[in-house]
């Protein structure tokens, strides 16, 4: 079921999800979270049909804050929210309402969707693009306590990360780390199994890519050897390699969902590590709401480090 609202108030849309409810006979109780999305028009159907892939995992109130650009002179002096309210099927297992504001709401979006949030229930505030410098002193972040952004989505994504380590606060992540958890589950599998002490350590990679640079940065700081930055044609990380007295440990993909693991003395392996959807890193992200530590870590990594060079 979908509802829409012009020229309306956060009371109306209360009312709207209520009214939606009692149509389908589904009550809100099962909803675990609120996830505040903050993203531009052309960006929002895909936020959009990631959160409600997400929300089969973890049911959720997803609020959509669009800030619009009025055509006209006439329309840019006048502030006003119009939102489409969006129960049912039409919302994953959840609830969605997207809120484009105009005018001057648009500056006080938290006064809008704090009416709107959940009682009793987590909040986490996602940026697929456009994300403040300092997520954790934005309104709307101040509002939650998980605070997700996308290194990939910005032009200089070194340049931001730089930026990142001066700002966090717990309860930030960027989904640059995220997608690592299956490159790091499989190091941790590779180095316990080889039990070889680790003297080096390389990432090969696309130039300038924020998830490489965040592996060698926890990499350089849980291993304390320096870790070489290898730039290849990519895409994204195509090979972690770990030298050891022995020889060398390697995970290499230079394609495709399937990695080969290489240990010293044994024959390769074929391994899954594919490349996620954005729905499942925000699935991944809802599974803990506490500090990510291990992304401070990776953040602020001050392990030993080589210069990058080409191959």
């Amino acid at each position: 079921m979908k509802i829409d609202l012009t020229d309306t108030t956060a009371s109306k849309i209360n009312k709207a999800l209520v009214q939606g409810r009692r149509a389908l006979g589904t009550p809100a109780v099962g909803m675990v979270l609120t996830m505040v999305i903050v993203t531009d028009e052309e960006n929002a159907y895909d936020s959009i049909k990631a959160a409600e892939e997400a929300s089969h995992e973890h049911p959720s109130r997803t609020l959509v804050v669009i800030k619009r650009h009025s055509r006209t002179s006439r329309d840019r002096t006048r502030s006003h929210l119009d939102a489409e309210v969006r129960v049912g099927a039409d919302a994953g297992t959840g609830e969605t309402v997207v809120l484009r504001m105009y005018g001057e709401v648009s500056d006080h979006a938290d006064s809008v969707v704090l009416p709107l949030l959940l009682p009793d229930a987590p909040v986490v505030v996602w940026w697929p693009v456009d994300a403040p410098d300092n997520p954790s002193k934005d309104p709307l972040g101040a509002l939650a306590q998980r605070r997700i952004t996308d290194l990939y989505a910005v032009e200089d994504p070194l340049a931001v990360l730089a930026t990142r380590v001066d700002t966090y606060a717990p309860g930030d992540t960027d989904l640059a780390w995220t997608r690592l958890t299956p490159w790091r589950s499989l190091l941790a599998a590779a180095l316990d199994q080889a039990r070889m002490k680790v003297t080096s350590a390389a990432v090969e990679a696309e130039a300038e890519n924020p998830a490489a640079e965040l592996l060698a940065r926890w990499l350089g700081t849980r291993l304390q050897v320096p870790v070489e930055r290898i730039v290849t044609a990519g895409p994204v990380v195509t090979a972690v390699r770990l030298g050891t007295e022995k020889g060398e440990i390697v995970i290499d993909r230079p394609e495709g969902p399937l990695a080969t693991l290489h240990l010293p003395g044994q024959p390769p392996r074929t391994m899954a590590l594919k490349v996620r959807p954005t729905s499942e890193l925000i699935a991944e992200e809802l599974r803990r709401l506490d500090a990510d530590d291990m992304y401070a870590i990776a953040l602020r990594g001050e392990g030993p480090k080589e210069n990058a060079h080409h191959v």
